[in-house]
């Protein structure tokens, strides 16, 4: 008789080879429907489960942590992120807490450069008329936008997904700055041949493209503030493919409706899956792209992701430190 596998509750479907494997190594209960977890199908399955297998739809706050069962001992995040788990709560109560960083890295950059390009150059209104077919054919003056090579764009956050949309921005033309808790070494600043910012303030009051690429945690909330947003010149762009929280979104709606701001391109919203009616309005009219939350969004990414949260669940049954593990001073 072999030692008992681990109970491993696994909060929303995931792609089916990821799934089959679990069911292979460990007692996977699975989400067949793919419905988000109530708060009370949370706290049932911390009660029961020695690991859980959340994602960023579950809201896994210090008061449902208090209530975890006593074998709860793992909460691997399906996710990079762990803006939803307490995780000061869960390491008080010996809870371990893992991510899956840097999977996501390229798909995450590929999709803030296609907002890049979508916003500047009006893709998404090019596509409304062509699929219309109310197009009248080609103008030389119709469906102007602006290019994107010799414009400066600044980077907020200049971890892997900033570096990696750095340097795909420098093969499209343009000029990198950014804006970092750290300064890079010497040796990565002149790879990307990027500027360095002390004072966020300096650098968005100067640049064409501003994309936001730090996560989200207590000092971020609003890192883009109304005062900072204003900052901004009349003819630059927004990206955020990071967190909406980052970014006072009633304000930057404001600035977009004046024309204070030329216009966003935007894959994440401060109170998901809510968007904003005027934000919606602002898409109407050209003004902004949105995406529901789909940076990250490839069957490779999402299998990459699944078999990381394998390889922290079975390093930590082993007796070995996962290699994902979150500290709370990290978040």
């Amino acid at each position: 008789m072999g030692k008992k596998k681990p109970l491993v509750i696994v909060t929303r479907k995931l792609p089916d080879v990821v799934e089959t494997r679990m069911r292979e190594l460990f007692d996977a209960r699975l989400n067949e429907d793919d419905r988000p977890m109530s708060q009370a199908d949370l706290v049932a399955a911390l009660q029961t489960a020695d690991v859980l297998v959340p994602t960023i739809t579950d809201r896994i706050d210090a008061a449902v942590i208090a209530q975890a069962g006593p074998d709860l001992r793992l909460i691997a995040n399906f996710g990079t992120g762990v803006d939803h788990i307490d995780v000061e709560a869960a390491s008080a109560r010996n809870i371990t807490v893992t991510n899956t960083l840097g999977v996501l890295t390229e798909d995450t950059a590929d999709m803030t450069m296609a907002l890049m390009l979508a916003v500047p150059r009006r893709l998404v209104e090019g596509a409304k008329v062509a699929a219309s077919g109310s197009w009248p054919g080609w103008s030389p003056t119709w469906m102007l936008g602006n290019r994107i090579a010799g414009k400066r764009l600044g980077i907020i956050g200049m971890g892997r997904i900033g570096q990696a949309v750095a340097r795909r921005a420098k093969a499209f033309g343009m000029s990198i700055h950014y804006h970092n808790r750290r300064r890079l070494s010497a040796t990565v600043e002149d790879g990307l041949e990027a500027t360095y910012w002390e004072s966020l303030d300096q650098m968005l009051a100067r640049m064409d493209v501003v994309s936001v690429h730090c996560p989200r945690t207590p000092a971020t909330y609003h890192l883009l503030s109304a005062r900072r947003l204003k900052l901004m010149r009349a003819g630059a762009y927004l990206v955020n493919t990071a967190r909406g929280e980052i970014v006072d979104e009633a304000t930057l709606i404001k600035l977009i409706e004046s024309g204070a701001i030329a216009g966003a391109g935007l894959d994440v919203f401060e109170h998901e899956p809510a968007i904003n009616p005027k934000l919606r309005k602002l898409a109407d009219a050209g003004k902004v792209v949105l995406l529901p939350h789909m940076g990250s969004a490839t069957l490779e990414g999402r299998i990459d992701m699944g078999e990381k949260v394998i390889v922290n669940i079975r390093n930590f049954m082993d007796g070995h430190r996962p290699p994902d593990r979150v500290l709370p001073t990290a978040v």
